[in-house]
């Protein structure tokens, strides 16, 4: 292989990324994140965030695509009006108090994920301030933050950006010299700004109230972003333009690097503009540095340090440009043939063409003096595979570069880690984009299952699998239960450095169960039937999951007689058809009937019989003045003591049992009282006499008791 220069080798073994270590999420963010991250893997569907939960536009859109809103301060009520369930988490900026208060004197569900560094701020403000001991805040009078601050404080309040601005309000502050001004700052202001802020209040006010209230993350970050920024040929800031602490870091780092940039994401970095700086460095030592702001997410850090290694100190211009020489005519035979060759490294992913296959490896021209050799247990992941089935000579492949057998002449390939990048960023995108991925779990493994989507493993949590939701964590035999069930999953969290994915089935059924739930709305009107599952049981009624909705049937809904409780006639997991009743849009509500007219007993009864019919009926109950028999089911009839012999007899008990079935005549129908008349008597005379016996018995009037 062709040799770099000197100069090359140098500056390659010299140049750098650097990431500074108090970067990404601090302590306070990390902690309101969870808490997000927790409700919603608790299965919350209407989760708000008083405000946005953190300054990063790129995170608040991966939260809205998990379900969760953004809830301004004034629109608290109407949320909580509208979901009675709704959970709403204060920021980690912290809120206004007269907001926090309206929380808790509501009784509202929420979280207080304010970061305990702002909490400190409010109770020294709290503490510390009186009607006659005005507060000075030191920061951005717009930011939420300072805008909590202030509302602590129990007497006036001034807040200033500078030590110019501090100059000029404290004019208007006269000195007292018991109690001076209470003096602090907002947590992520800039440290030396702030301390000048202090010198001159301690020159003005006898006895000021002054308060280190700059997050000590905050401090370590900018004192380590300026120590890292002086040392370094470029500096890149990571942040959001609404980001204070970010906005900080890149006035720190800007005045003392030159090459200083400001980004949101990996696409707003300028590397080609990076590139350039780097090439035109020929002094052997090259430093790009990075930092980023408290609310910057670890996965977007990682994305921009591995693109600045790759696409800058590894693959720039002049790095090619040295290590692929053009062949001219003063050089020999041998040395035309290796500059004719490419130069490749071991890690390098590349593209060859497949010159032999066999069962046990593969061969491939990658353009250079070596043999790529791919074998068999570096091709797939699936210990099933056929080599000679997957790949074909003349083929195109892609690979990375394991390692070189310069002896033997042969360098060493896996395409099984080519496709784990591949599916790596399958992964990255599907989770970006809240792709549905479908597949199956594979293993049951401590706290939840592996999920096979594709050739991805993701862990899903137990919290989200199909089990159902219990107080206490589901055992090994209920997750063993679910290996080879089928499904499908969102990937709901990505760990970029571990490479490693979290999935949710529970967060796919909880969308489709939204997606029908609209459907339901816009179709549905009182008198519609649906066929839908019994879902649960109470005492007062039965819930029918409709298909993502679900409505009660009321208990007097379910029977047309009466009946103890719903499970006398339904039982969870039963289909049965209903119809809706009626409908509370607003609420979002649903009453449905089961019971109908074709069910009715009474028209069951009139459609099979009429007076003069001969019934066999069931001994229901006995009365002193009578026996009351079903003739259908919801139906009875009353054979009145005169009806059930020919002889007198004292009580009904002395000639029927209850149970016993009988032939009765049905000798009248009460419509409008719903009562039907029986006679055991009148099959038992002639019918002249029958007749006379119907004419003399007196009317059903009676009732059960």
């Amino acid at each position: 292989m062709m040799n770099a220069t000197p100069n090359t080798l140098k500056r390659k073994s010299n140049s750098r990324v650097v990431l500074a270590e108090n970067s990404g999420f601090c302590f306070g963010v990390r902690r309101a994140v969870d808490v997000v991250e927790k409700l919603i893997a608790e299965g919350n569907e209407h989760i708000y965030t008083v405000g946005e939960l953190i300054h990063n536009p790129t995170y608040l859109k991966r939260l809205e695509k998990k379900g969760v809103n953004i809830c301004e301060e004034t629109d608290i009520e109407a949320v909580a009006n509208k979901y009675p369930d709704a959970v709403f988490v204060i920021r980690a900026h912290g809120l206004k108090k007269e907001i926090s208060d309206f929380l808790s004197e509501r009784k509202l569900r929420f979280v207080d994920a304010t970061c305990p560094f702002v909490k400190k701020i409010h109770n020294i403000v709290s503490e510390n301030s009186a009607p006659d001991i005005p507060t000075i805040i030191i920061g951005d009078k717009n930011h939420p933050e300072v805008e909590g601050i202030k509302s602590y404080a129990r007497g006036e309040v001034f807040i200033c950006s500078d030590e110019n601005e501090l100059e000029e309000t404290c004019r208007n502050i006269p000195n007292d010299e018991k109690n001076g001004p209470v003096l602090v700052s907002q947590t992520t202001f800039k440290l030396k700004k702030f301390e000048n802020c202090q010198k001159f209040i301690k020159k003005l006010y006898t006895n000021p109230k002054i308060f280190g209230t700059i997050c000590s993350v905050t401090e370590n970050r900018q004192i380590e972003a300026g120590k890292l920024a002086s040392t370094s040929d470029v500096m890149l800031v990571l942040g959001a333009a609404k980001s204070s602490n970010s906005k900080k870091l890149y006035e720190i780092c800007s005045s003392l690097c030159k090459h200083t940039y400001f980004a949101e994401t990996a696409e707003d970095v300028p590397f080609d503009e990076i590139g350039k700086i780097f090439s035109s460095n020929f002094c052997g030592n090259f430093t790009a540095g990075i930092t980023a702001g408290a609310s910057t997410p670890d996965d977007i850090i990682e994305e921009v340090k591995i693109r600045m290694a790759n696409e800058i100190v590894i693959n720039s211009d002049a790095t090619t440009e040295n290590e692929n020489p053009v062949i001219k005519d003063t050089m020999t035979f041998e040395e035309m043939l290796n500059a004719s060759y490419r130069s490749i490294r071991a890690g390098e992913r590349v593209q060859g063409v497949i010159t032999s296959v066999t069962q046990t490896e593969v061969h491939v021209d990658l353009g250079i003096k070596h043999t790529g050799i791919i074998p068999y247990s570096e091709l797939s992941f699936d210990p099933s595979f056929k080599v000679e089935e997957n790949f074909k000579v003349g083929d195109k492949i892609d690979v990375v570069v394991v390692k070189f057998n310069d002896a033997e002449g042969i360098v060493s390939l896996s395409k099984k880690r080519m496709d784990v990048d591949k599916n790596w960023n399958e992964l990255k995108e599907a989770y970006e984009n809240a792709t549905v991925l479908d597949g199956k779990v594979v293993e049951a493994v401590r706290g939840g299952v592996i999920f096979q989507a594709g050739p991805n493993r993701v862990f899903v949590p137990a919290s989200h699998t199909t089990l159902p939701r219990s107080e206490n964590a589901p055992s090994e035999e209920d997750l063993a239960k679910l290996v080879g069930e089928v499904g499908r999953i969102k990937v709901i969290d990505i760990n970029e450095q571990r490479r490693r994915a979290v999935g949710s089935m529970r967060a796919v059924i909880r969308e489709e169960r939204k997606a029908l739930q609209t459907k339901f709305w816009e179709t549905a009107e009182v008198g519609k039937t649906y066929s839908g599952v019994v879902k649960s049981l109470t005492a007062y009624g039965a819930f029918v999951d409709l298909g993502g909705v679900d409505g009660m049937v009321h208990i007097t809904e379910l029977s047309w007689k009466h009946i103890k409780h719903p499970s006398d006639v339904v039982k969870v997991g039963d289909t049965i058809d209903v119809f809706v009743k009626a409908l509370d849009v607003e609420k979002k509500r649903i009453s449905l009937g089961y019971k109908t007219e074709e069910t009715n007993p009474w028209t069951i009864f009139k459609s099979k019989y009429a007076v003069e019919d001969v019934a066999e009926v069931k001994i229901v109950n006995l009365m002193p003045f009578g026996a009351f028999a079903e003739i259908v089911p919801g139906v009875d009839g009353l054979i009145h003591i005169s009806q059930i012999c020919e002889q007198k007899i004292q009580k009904p008990a002395d000639v029927l049992s209850v149970g016993e079935t009988v032939s009765a005549k049905i000798t009248a129908i009460d419509e409008e009282n719903k009562k039907v008349s029986l006679s055991i008597k009148a099959l038992l005379v002639p019918e002249e006499a029958a007749e006379e016996v119907a004419e003399e018995a007196p009317a059903a009037e009676e009732t059960e008791a």
